[in-house]
């Protein structure tokens, strides 16, 4: 039979985990009294008690008195309620305790089972409380197993788990059991009757907490991110501006001899940092936005669209390798932009169209 410590353990649950006593002797109640029907093949009516002011916990059957029998087993006649106390009468609900000597045994086991769902409802709820409010945040982890690609993190003080699944994991970069990493908290999501935290490497919100850790003026709002495009291993562009025209908002990014971004790079095993002024002029802006190539002009074609018009010999480097420094110019411009050698240029647009203008 369950004894006095385990009264005494729901105490300690209540007061540590938060786990409801009432709420977990009714759940374990009406276990109780389904584990006893299927182990006993009875189908009447039995109802189980719990009573931790006696720490005691006792098995009933439960039958209704009427005067004709149909089921034995829900049912008992006046006559034989009668026997057991005179006062009854149809209608009334005769109320015994069974005595079981495999009961004992029954309500252990049921228990274990029924505490430990509870403590994993609660764990799930407390994840999806604790994490809520964490999504878009940076937060550091360890790692603790890696599964069919799967990379599985130890994350926040209750140790809660989080995956770094392979579409957010950067190409190349490789991860060791017990690794320190520092990752994006992307969503809190429910697997089955647990929670699980969904992390990144990749996300652009990796590199702008990174940033607000290593700049004060970004954190305090004196420097402002305007956009982030990355590719995750290799290279990424962010856009800065400051309301302030007596900060540098490059300079802050750069930090004394480049401490402050290589810091970053460094975090990001090596990622390539492109620091670039945003500006409320779009034309000034792509321009910006295809460093480290110098832009001769850029020509607006359409709504959204342009031109950028550069040395011939800079115009592998506008692109980039695959294309690359233009697809990032274009998102983070959110520009179309046609990268063209300043001979094409001219032989296109003409000579005045693609003038250096000062």
């Amino acid at each position: 039979m369950i004894n006095q410590d385990f009264f005494l353990a729901l105490e300690d649950l209540e007061r540590e985990k938060g786990i409801s006593q009432a709420e977990f002797i009714s759940a374990l109640e009406n276990a109780l009294v389904i584990a006893y029907k299927k182990s006993t093949g009875t189908s009447g009516g039995v109802e189980v008690r719990l009573n931790p002011e006696k720490k005691s916990i006792k098995i009933y059957s439960v039958r209704a008195v009427v005067e004709e029998v149909v089921d034995p087993e829900k049912e008992i006649s006046v006559e034989e309620a009668q026997e057991i106390k005179k006062s009854y009468k149809a209608g009334d609900v005769v109320t015994v305790e069974i005595i079981s000597k495999n009961f004992g045994r029954i309500a252990a086991q049921t228990a274990k089972q029924i505490l430990m769902q509870k403590l994993r409802e609660i764990e799930r709820e407390n994840t999806v409380s604790e994490f809520e409010d964490k999504e878009g945040e940076l937060m550091a982890c360890t790692v603790r197993r890696i599964e069919d690609g799967n990379v599985y993190v130890e994350i926040g003080g209750n140790q809660i788990e989080g995956v770094l699944m392979p579409k957010d994991q950067v190409p190349g970069e490789k991860y060791e059991l017990n690794q320190k990493l520092n990752v994006y908290v992307k969503r809190v999501k429910n697997v089955g009757k647990m929670a699980q935290i969904v992390v990144s490497r990749t996300a652009t919100g990796l590199v702008k907490r990174l940033f607000e850790n290593e700049v004060p003026e970004i954190k305090q709002g004196v420097v402002l991110v305007k956009s982030i495009a990355r590719d995750a291993g290799q290279r990424t562009k962010i856009a800065i501006a400051s309301d302030d025209p007596m900060v540098d908002a490059i300079g802050s990014c750069v930090g004394n001899k480049g401490a402050r971004v290589n810091a970053i790079v460094a975090e990001l095993g090596g990622e390539k940092i492109d620091i670039i002024p945003w500006s409320e002029n779009p034309l000034e802006y792509i321009s910006s936005a295809l460093s480290p190539a110098r832009v001769i002009k850029v020509v607006q074609t359409g709504e959204n669209s342009a031109v950028a018009v550069v040395p011939d010999d800079k115009l592998s480097l506008a692109i980039g390798r695959s294309g690359q420094n233009a697809r990032l110019a274009v998102r983070l411009t959110g520009w179309k932009i046609d990268v063209k050698s300043e001979s094409v240029a001219v032989a296109e647009l003409g000579a005045e169209e693609t003038e250096i203008t000062e």
